[in-house]
């Protein structure tokens, strides 16, 4: 049978807020400036101001983001990064193009994301044969946060830097802070299919401290400070002005999309009370970038969901550590990805974007409690 409820739908995005996303282009268009002009400025700006955040640098997409960060921080060769292997691909790979070693540990199962007790194991007694270690990239996976209440405490106790990875937590509260405040800069993909996407490619950094902003704007851009004059090597990656309109004119609708979101991941949660509902953190605010469910049998229920027109998801099939470009030759922690492991073969993603209908979620719901 033909899908008729896609897993994920941008299309429909655009088409929700055409008229203001072909108003902000025509803008972008009519300016005859296409690279760090006002638009990009001010969605940085705007960006900042919805997080509560001091500064925000667009870059050209959510890999950069991680790989400016690590840089501007200076993090590179000679330095260890820890990070998880149950995240996309993207996160190991900035850290590598940053020139520094990763080391991947497992993650909680209930939430998956970093497990805060093997953390802690490694910050007190890092592994053999690997460069200190100078950072920890934390994965809000999914749209909710990892345990920051304990992670951000080792970080600091151990002098290491913390990034949140906020690639699927745009809007996503800990304690009512915005994620990507908290930890020394927050990174963003402006992915289409992310909770805030552009129609193109693209990425954002956040932090409070502003010389390092400063620093960042300038790694993007050849490391320029004065217009052809490089200070330090730099790159070239560039949010352009099409893409900082259209994320101008999507911005204000992200709290709205989040609470959609949320009322869909309800009704989910309603749907499947006999089985487990994805878990949802105490004291913070899960915006449901995937709603993800654990499955034994996860090949047939795809298959029965699809037969319904319902497509489904896997994020991800495959952690980082097992994927060929990376297969013995990345170090992990004392728990070797064994959860990981497990939640790669079971995970299951619905249906999930603010389009939804309230009658294709009732049509999903219906397809749930026959299977």
């Amino acid at each position: 049978m033909t899908v008729t409820i896609p897993q994920a739908n941008p299309g429909a995005g655009y088409r929700a807020l055409k008229m203001e996303i072909d108003a902000a282009v025509a803008r972008a268009l009519d300016s005859g400036w296409y690279i760090l002009g006002q638009e990009g400025r001010g969605f940085e700006a705007e960006f900042a101001n919805f997080l509560g955040a001091e500064a925000a640098v667009g870059c050209a997409n959510g890999t950069d983001a991680l790989a400016l960060a690590l840089r501007g921080l200076g993090i590179g060769a000679g330095a260890t990064v820890i990070t998880v292997s149950h995240t996309a691909v993207a996160t190991v790979a900035a850290v590598e193009m940053a020139g520094a070693t990763p080391l991947l540990l497992d993650i909680d199962p209930a939430h998956y994301t970093l497990d805060p007790a093997e953390l802690a194991e490694v910050l007190a007694h890092p592994p053999a044969g690997l460069p200190p270690i100078r950072a920890v990239i934390v994965v809000h996976l999914y749209g909710q946060a990892a345990d920051l209440d304990v992670i951000l405490k080792l970080c600091r106790a151990h002098g290491v830097a913390l990034i949140e990875d906020c690639a699927q937590a745009h809007g996503a509260t800990l304690h009512g802070k915005r994620l990507g405040t908290i930890g020394d800069v927050g990174t963003f993909s402006l992915y289409p299919t992310k909770n805030l996407g552009a129609l193109g490619d693209g990425g954002v950094l956040a932090t409070n401290d502003t010389s390092l902003a400063a620093r960042i704007a300038a790694l993007r851009q050849y490391g320029w400070r004065t217009h052809y004059i490089s200070d330090e090597i730099g790159v070239n990656s560039r949010l352009d002005e099409i893409q900082a309109a259209i994320l101008r004119a999507k911005l204000p609708h992200l709290d709205a999309h989040n609470a959609r979101r949320g009322k869909i991941a309800d009704a989910y949660d309603a749907a499947l009370s006999d089985l487990r509902p994805p878990a949802r953190r105490r004291n913070a605010t899960h915006v449901f970038h995937q709603y993800v469910l654990r499955v034994a049998d996860r090949a047939a229920i795809q298959a029965r969901l699809r037969e319904q027109g319902i497509g489904t998801g896997i994020h991800y099939p495959m952690p980082v550590h097992l994927q060929p470009a990376y297969q013995d030759r990345i170090a992990l922690g004392p728990a070797r990805c064994q959860a990981s492991e497990t939640a790669a073969a079971e995970v299951l993603s619905l249906p999930m974007y603010p389009e939804l209908t309230d009658a294709q979620v009732d049509r999903v719901c219906v397809a749930l409690r026959s299977i």
